[in-house]
């Protein structure tokens, strides 16, 4: 079965929906629009065991990642900025690593990477993730699909263009966010139809 992750979780309501998905994923730097304090991404940690718990961090230091890793009780810490090798080697959790397609893209590189899973995310040179925007699937799927790495696919995915994602490229998990917002705030609504939609088809 496809794993799914939601990403940008804020606020209790969008927690709760979001704890029926596979993973859970936290902004935890404060640049980023949909950033959550960690306060509150450990007391919905605590709350809500359903889903693995991911730390989304970039570019931050590595004391401060392991030091909010472990306040919070995340399952995995993911690192979506231009960490190399030798940093996520320092992680004490499972790394998670998004690659941005397009951004000099090195199959090599992605599966000699020390990351338990990673992320093929679209490019943007202004932003590190959350774009919104889906890359040219069709063109990627042949070098993506050399990954030996369990890969989850992200970038604009939502409930009418999940299953085509799932279908293109036969991925370990989905990663979305964006789709599941009105204004800007996660919907539970959106949240639960989006993962009925992914899950159509799958065995439980």
């Amino acid at each position: 079965m496809v794993k799914i992750k939601i990403c940008g979780i804020r606020d209790r309501q969008a927690a709760e929906a979001a704890n029926k998905a596979d993973f859970m994923g936290f902004i935890m730097n404060t640049v980023y629009r949909r950033y959550c304090h960690p306060d509150k991404v450990k007391a919905l940690c605590q709350e809500f065991k359903g889903s693995r718990k991911v730390g989304v961090f970039v570019d931050q230091s590595l004391d401060e990642v392991n030091e909010m890793a472990e306040y919070c009780r995340l399952d995995y810490v993911q690192l979506h900025g231009h960490e190399d090798e030798e940093y996520a080697n320092k992680i004490n959790r499972p790394v998670i690593k998004a690659f941005r397609y397009g951004d000099d893209f090195s199959v090599e590189r992605v599966n000699n990477y020390p990351a338990e899973i990673v992320i093929i995310d679209s490019y943007n040179k202004h932003i590190a993730g959350g774009t919104g925007v889906q890359f040219a699937w069709q063109a990627a799927a042949q070098e993506i699909c050399q990954l030996t790495k369990p890969y989850m696919i992200a970038g604009g995915i939502t409930a009418q263009t999940v299953q085509e994602a799932m279908k293109i490229f036969s991925p370990y998990g989905i990663d979305a966010s964006g789709a599941m917002e009105i204004d800007g705030v996660k919907s539970p609504k959106l949240i639960e139809e989006f993962l009925a939609t992914a899950r159509k088809g799958q065995i439980l």
